[in-house]
């Protein structure tokens, strides 16, 4: 899906999501979220670095990917299932001239997390900006039911797998490099229906202030982008039924995100734009809660 930056974004009903299976791959979507970065203008602002991007398949992570290969930087993506839809990514960031390398690996196991970041430093030769990405949800309508083996996937996914893959890349990293956490909007005012989730992700906040405030002396940056509700494979595969037919109308814009709109963000914490930003938790949320 492409939009004009002179086109107004689909809303909610003209994106009129239906649940699907998960994981859910963005080539099965009928609706595919906008993550081409046409109406992005590139400025250089990643030339001769290499980044290293969790859940850089669809999505969030895919539209980061093509963001940070338009502005110079070679590009490695740790997926977990949807070799195709990495392939897709590869194909695009290749296009800018980058590049690129898919790893198939699972974030919750550390030993995972650290050949990822040895294979990446191997053939990229370095490892400059990492953005944790990777995550797990899913909706339920009662607290009480959540199964105990869906928690400890959600967290080992969601935070465990922060930690590990920062511990992994440090070896990697020097003075100016930087890493950018994926938190949540919903990490700030919860989610009924994903307490769990939400709870991660008000963990990944406050590690990224605490990261930050340990790498400091080393002027190693960390910051955190909160998303809104984007439009990404996560969504109909995750949400309950209830949830989808509203996603996006509570924002103050009145409609969903588009990852193309929130690879930006994750573009200026990486660059020298953001040269004195740590610790900061930059939200993207399309006016959330919308309040009134």
């Amino acid at each position: 899906m492409t939009t004009d930056q002179n086109e107004p974004r689909p809303t909610n009903s003209e994106i009129n999501p239906k649940p699907m299976a998960y994981p859910t791959s963005e080539a099965d979507m009928k609706e595919q979220p906008d993550w081409d970065m046409s109406n992005y203008l590139p400025a250089g602002k990643l030339k001769g670095k290499v980044a290293l991007i969790t859940g850089g398949d669809s999505g969030i992570g895919r539209a980061v990917a093509l963001a940070f290969a338009m502005e110079g930087a070679d590009v490695a993506v740790v997926f977990q299932t949807n070799a195709e839809d990495a392939a897709v990514v590869g194909k695009a960031v290749e296009a800018q001239g980058r590049k690129f390398l898919a790893i198939q690996a699972d974030v919750r196991s550390g030993d995972a997390c650290r050949e990822a970041a040895r294979q990446t430093n191997a053939e990229l030769g370095a490892i400059n900006i990492l953005v944790n990405n990777a995550a797990y949800q899913q909706g339920y309508e009662h607290f009480e039911t959540i199964p105990e083996e869906n928690i400890h996937r959600t967290f080992d996914t969601n935070i465990k797998g922060y930690i590990f893959m920062a511990q992994s890349v440090l070896p990697y990293m020097n003075e100016g490099d930087s890493i950018i956490n994926t938190g949540s909007i919903a990490g700030i005012v919860g989610n009924k229906h994903q307490i769990d989730y939400a709870a991660t992700k008000g963990a990944i906040h406050i590690f990224t202030k605490s990261l930050a405030a340990y790498l400091g002396d080393k002027k190693i940056r960390v910051n955190a982008v909160l998303p809104g509700p984007i439009w990404t494979p996560l969504i109909p595969g995750t949400m309950l039924k209830e949830d989808l037919k509203k996603f996006g109308d509570e924002t103050m814009l009145g409609r969903p995100g588009q990852p193309e709109e929130l690879a930006p963000a994750y573009v200026y914490f990486a660059s020298q734009d953001g040269s004195y930003s740590t610790g900061s938790l930059l939200e993207v949320t399309g006016g959330m809660p919308k309040g009134g």
